[in-house]
């Protein structure tokens, strides 16, 4: 368990041989402990022979996120978000290049996005991939970006490594993923990040509007409203079980 706390909560990924130094376990019992994860699937090692963590521990992450104890009490702060925005909104996390939106309000209104609980993103063009992105060390962040397809979505998708850069830059900064129609023609989006106890990024909290409806700068306006409602899913999820049952 030890192995698997450090893993998946590093900022960046260590070789086997640092891991058993800064877990202060001896190296042969390491690496037979992280043979027994990886072939369970909850880690892996990456090109450059660090540990990182593995598909299962993906979907164990899920699960929490998912699980019921969460859900009544994350779905009505999603759904007091929506109404103080009269706008969808929703959290997204990442996997893989893609960012997956897997809780999610809609608003009342009939023009809307077919943006649905389940839906995969591209990182480059939304406000919550861009902001994932931008929550990389640099150095990652770098090869990642040069990595990706960049793929031209809208008229305003971002395809040259460098600008994407300097966008995520002016993100990392205010915490604030922007999508300024970049994945849709006429959408525009914001997103905030959600935490775990050590300030790291886990997941995003958006919004998405027809540009018809808010422009951009409208639908920044209700930053506080954002930052107030990610604020409360990071404690939820960062806080104990304190529920005795009465």
């Amino acid at each position: 368990m030890d192995i698997v706390e450090a893993v998946s909560s590093l900022e960046q990924p260590m070789s086997p041989a640092d891991l058993a130094f800064y877990l202060d376990i001896p190296k042969a019992s390491l690496h037979r402990l992280l043979l027994q994860l990886e072939e369970d699937g909850y880690v892996q090692t990456n090109m450059r022979g660090k540990v990182v963590p593995g598909q299962r521990m993906y979907r164990m992450a899920l699960g929490v996120l998912h699980s019921s104890r969460y859900q009544l009490q994350r779905q009505a702060i999603l759904q007091r978000l929506g109404r103080q925005l009269d706008e969808a909104c929703g959290i997204a996390i990442p996997d893989g290049t893609e960012m997956v939106y897997y809780d999610r309000v809609e608003s009342s209104w009939p023009l809307q996005f077919n943006l649905k609980t389940g839906s995969r993103v591209p990182l480059w063009c939304t406000s919550s991939g861009k902001l994932y992105l931008s929550s990389l060390p640099k150095s990652m962040r770098h090869r990642v970006i040069h990595n990706l397809p960049l793929e031209k979505y809208s008229r305003h998708t971002l395809t040259d490594p460098e600008s994407l850069e300097e966008s995520l830059l002016s993100i990392r900064e205010q915490e604030m993923g922007i999508d300024n129609e970049e994945y849709i023609d006429g959408m525009v989006g914001c997103a905030v990040p959600i935490k775990n106890a050590e300030g790291q990024f886990i997941a995003s909290l958006y919004t998405h509007v027809p540009v018809v409806r808010k422009s951009l700068n409208e639908l920044k306006a209700f930053e506080p409203q954002l930052r107030q409602a990610a604020a409360e899913i990071s404690n939820l999820v960062n806080s104990p079980d304190t529920d005795t049952g009465e």
